[in-house]
């Protein structure tokens, strides 16, 4: 099976104590891209949850959103930093001997002071945290490589069908192009025959002259080659895998061939053709582009 590189993925994870929660959502990338937007604390497992993604995507640009919420009590505790009312009370004491000042500082004045008291969180337990964070993760993964293989399914489809089209053009131009050197040969007797009226015409200087038209539109070896290409795309697509890259490669390959064609060929109906053909090679192309 092939996979699309545009796919969506959501999971939630509920515990006692915490909730995950991890969307995921990715566009086409030469290269896999992951842009991970959570919460600081969380921060610590990036590198574990970088390489947990890489069992389930190999390309594309993956934008993953991780929102946490903690539902413990007493997860918080309020530190009293002793020394720090010890200077504040120093220096106010200080303050109302040079200035003759009444020294009304009270507990409640003191404890507003800037880091007398402060919020500490306790310290979380990172095994437990990471069971639920890689739960929401994994699941999020695996409905995201779910709406990946559905879509790549469909671009298989598609692409067989472009494929098999193509392959259609290149049997008429197989077809037809020996047609267009017979016909070269018959018009080239006649023009020959009118400039010489009745003068015996060289048989061997016709062939030479034939021979050498024959090479120059010959596009034997470029319908080999698209066959091959066409048929390689098809064997690809049919095992699966990972194989946008391949793929994109053998288009180019395959346009190359189309181009080839189209500059040799003299006739207007491989020409037409041959457009036509460049036209689904185009399209095959942009399509592969969304293959993982």
């Amino acid at each position: 099976m092939i996979k699309s590189m545009t796919g969506f993925g959501r999971c939630e994870i509920a515990e006692a104590e915490h909730k995950f929660t991890v969307e995921m959502k990715a566009v086409n990338h030469r290269y896999l891209d992951v842009n991970l937007k959570m919460p600081k604390k969380l921060n610590f497992f990036e590198s574990a949850i970088r390489s947990l993604l890489k069992g389930y995507i190999e390309r594309g640009k993956v934008d993953i959103y991780i929102t946490y919420e903690d539902f413990t009590e007493g997860n918080v505790s309020v530190r009293y930093n002793r020394d720090v009312a010890a200077a504040y009370m120093k220096y106010l004491t200080q303050m109302a001997e040079e200035f003759s000042l009444e020294n009304d500082i009270r507990v409640s004045t003191l404890s507003r002071y800037p880091e007398v008291f402060a919020m500490e969180e306790q310290t979380m337990d990172e095994k437990e945290l990471w069971k639920g964070l890689e739960k929401a993760v994994c699941g999020a993964a695996e409905k995201f490589v779910e709406t990946r293989i559905a879509e790549g399914s469909n671009l298989r489809e598609d692409l067989l069908g472009k494929l098999n089209r193509m392959l259609e053009y290149v049997d008429f131009i197989t077809e037809r192009s020996p047609l267009i050197i017979s016909r070269y040969r018959e018009k080239l007797r006649e023009k020959i025959q009118e400039l010489l009226e009745d003068t015996r015409m060289e048989e061997s200087r016709l062939l030479t002259e034939v021979t050498i038209f024959a090479d120059k539109v010959c596009v034997d070896e470029e319908l080999v080659r698209l066959r091959s290409h066409i048929a390689q795309t098809k064997e690809a697509l049919v095992a699966g895998g990972s194989v946008g890259r391949k793929l994109d490669f053998i288009a180019q390959e395959m346009n190359r061939e189309a181009n080839t064609i189209l500059s040799k060929t003299t006739d207007l109906e491989i020409s037409g053709c041959a457009i036509e053909l460049k036209t689904e090679i185009e399209k095959v192309r942009e399509q592969i582009q969304n293959i993982e």
